[in-house]
């Protein structure tokens, strides 16, 4: 099944997902978030919240898996070429180089606008090591979330493992929130994406650390994961953190509430925009070690 991981890759990182065609058919997440809406809306209500929000997690990854399963069994090796969509490196590389780009040229409201379209936290007043923090923060979690684990789950199990992949994340995005309204609807879908981030937040991690050849990166990762408010996300922070030598997470805004996390690599310097640039190239050669290793998975038949 690297096969599947492998062509996915290719093709994300050759096209991408083009403009026009999501103005045309959108894209396979928006069709799931959709779904998850829709569920979300007739369901999150009254008693049995969890229990509700368990079977809507069990809907949204059969609509997910079983067309998926379908069209591996139709189209065998050419069913590949449909996990593309399902992987986000260059998207993720898009996203990033629009708040770099402003950035380095001391445009800081440019900066704000663009880091706030890929973090949750209030960026309103960020200067430029906030600014630059956040950024290496959802470089280095989405990283994993958003292309690692989707080709290892393509790796395991082919065109359904990324499906299932992909619904589980999007489930969680939309509704693993701890707020009132989805503390107890959204607890499984919070749960499993913990479970199906296990493995591939810590390939990320290797993976940051072998790009960078960087032994800081491991034993920043190491020593400061364990404390994450994330069981996964602190692991591809943390080796991004060592790698480039700054300091990431820490107490950050949302709306009128302060959130004291803990920081990873706390003695090391805030990081700047040339920092955020050097982790832009890190994680494109985390990216191209983890296609070589896919390759060299497909020519020993792994």
């Amino acid at each position: 099944m690297a096969s599947v991981a492998l062509i996915a890759l290719l093709l994300d990182t050759m096209i991408g997902w083009p403009a026009w065609l999501f103005r045309r058919i959108g894209h396979p997440v928006t069709w799931l978030g959709r779904l998850i809406t829709t569920l979300d809306q007739r369901m999150n209500r009254g008693g049995w919240r969890r229990a509700k929000g368990g079977m809507a997690v069990v809907l949204v990854v059969t609509a997910a898996v079983v067309p998926a399963l379908l069209m591996q069994a139709v189209l065998g090796p050419w069913a590949a070429v449909l996990a593309w969509p399902l992987v986000a490196a260059r998207s993720l590389d898009d996203h990033l180089r629009a708040v770099v780009r402003p950035l380095l040229a001391g445009d800081i409201p440019g900066a704000r606008q663009a880091v706030a379209m890929i973090v949750g936290r209030d960026v309103s007043r960020a200067d430029e090591a906030a600014i630059s923090r956040a950024a290496l923060e959802s470089l280095a979690e989405n990283a994993s979330d958003g292309v690692i684990a989707p080709l290892f789950w393509a790796a395991v199990a082919g065109l359904p493992g990324i499906a299932a992949y992909k619904a589980i994340n999007t489930l969680d995005s939309m509704i693993g929130h701890r707020t009132p309204r989805h503390e107890a609807f959204g607890n499984v879908a919070a749960r499993l994406d913990d479970v199906a981030n296990l493995i591939p937040a810590r390939l990320t991690a290797m993976l940051i650390a072998a790009a960078g050849w960087s032994r800081a990166a491991i034993g920043c990762a190491w020593r400061d994961a364990p404390g994450h408010r994330s069981p996964n996300a602190g692991w591809p922070e943390g080796a991004m953190a060592g790698a480039l030598g700054v300091r990431l997470s820490g107490p950050r805004a949302y709306g009128d509430r302060i959130s004291p996390e803990p920081w990873l690599n706390g003695p090391a310097p805030d990081p700047t925009a040339h920092d955020l640039q050097a982790g832009i190239t890190l994680y494109r050669r985390a990216v191209a070690v983890g296609g070589a290793v896919l390759l060299l998975m497909v020519v020993i038949g792994a």
